[in-house]
């Protein structure tokens, strides 16, 4: 009798995990809703607005878990950003209820292949590691019950009238050369610098901070900072991959400053629905960009503080 390929198992296991991922937020644009833009004004949303966090060790998700875990709060009508695994909720003095499905959530890590180490013996080069998705189950605070009160209870939301001020030094502080006029936004790459149409050229101001923090997000990506490619072309999927970057990353920062999240390019849903369709890792690989580059834009916050770590589905486990 043959025995199973354990390591063909394994890749498949790891691809059955990118095409979950991908499958569901695809099931999201299906649906008529961007995973990243939740209709938090809407009876849907009983949660303050806000990056989900490990209630346990204070630590802000990153990447894809925080679409997973945004889609999860707004599909179960969750009023709370906080999640425990099971281990954690024991661990505070309480439980999690009987009957609870927990939501999944991935850590991205790397390992060398038995083989590819002996290669590199063989050869003197230097082995090639293979990037993985380990899946951990987390639960929402709402599911559990015995909570420390201040486990248990939700964090207020950012009071409105701090917002945009907070945008306009945090924009500021970035150092990035940003200028205001015409009647485009845009990001020139070549000439590192932003430029957006003046606040009173928008319908609704606050889509100036929105459009900003989009611009922003493409800028954080010069090569003297996060150094990702941007030079695709319009209308390739290089192109498109770089748009739902920002676009996501402007979500976070959204978020996190209190501002509800909108989509400012609708007209590229297509293109990105085609390139997570032909590439399963793209929406991981795209939200894990945007998380990078959301930490960087929000580290220059002239507040900001506390350990905005991204390695937190480490501590989850």
């Amino acid at each position: 009798m043959s025995r199973p390929n354990r390591k063909s198992g394994a890749r498949g296991d790891r691809t059955n995990l990118y095409s979950e991922i991908t499958d569901k937020i695809i099931a999201e644009f299906e649906t008529g809703r961007v995973p990243w833009v939740q209709p938090w004004g809407t009876t849907a949303a009983n949660a303050p607005l806000g990056l989900p966090k490990n209630a346990s060790t204070d630590r802000q998700y990153s990447g894809i878990n925080i679409l997973l875990l945004w889609g999860a709060v707004i599909e179960h009508g969750f009023s709370g950003q906080g999640w425990l695994t099971f281990r954690q909720a024991l661990s505070l003095g309480g439980n999690v209820r009987k009957g609870e499905r927990g939501t999944t959530v991935v850590y991205a890590d790397r390992f060398v292949p038995e083989d590819e180490k002996r290669r590199a013996r063989e050869t003197g080069e230097d082995a090639q590691a293979i990037p993985f998705l380990k899946r951990f189950t987390v639960f929402n605070t709402d599911q559990c019950e015995n909570l420390p009160e201040a486990v248990a209870t939700a964090a207020p939301p950012v009071p409105t009238g701090l917002i945009e001020p907070r945008v306009e030094a945090l924009i500021a502080a970035t150092g990035i050369d940003f200028r205001i006029g015409g009647n485009r936004a845009f990001y020139v790459p070549a000439h590192d610098y932003v430029q957006v149409p003046p606040p009173q050229a928008y319908f609704e101001p606050i889509n100036w901070h929105r459009t900003a923090l989009h611009e922003i997000a493409h800028a954080s990506g010069h090569r003297s900072r996060l150094d990702r490619d941007l030079t695709g072309s319009f209308g390739t999927k290089k192109y498109a991959f770089e748009e739902m970057i920002a676009e996501v990353s402007s979500a976070f920062c959204c978020a996190s400053l209190g501002i509800v999240p909108t989509v400012r390019h609708a007209d590229y849903v297509g293109s990105w629905l085609e390139v997570m369709c032909e590439d399963s890792r793209a929406i991981v690989r795209a939200a894990s960009q945007a998380s990078k580059a959301a930490d960087w834009i929000l580290a220059h916050l002239p507040d900001a503080g506390g350990d905005t770590a991204t390695d937190d589905e480490r501590e989850a486990a």
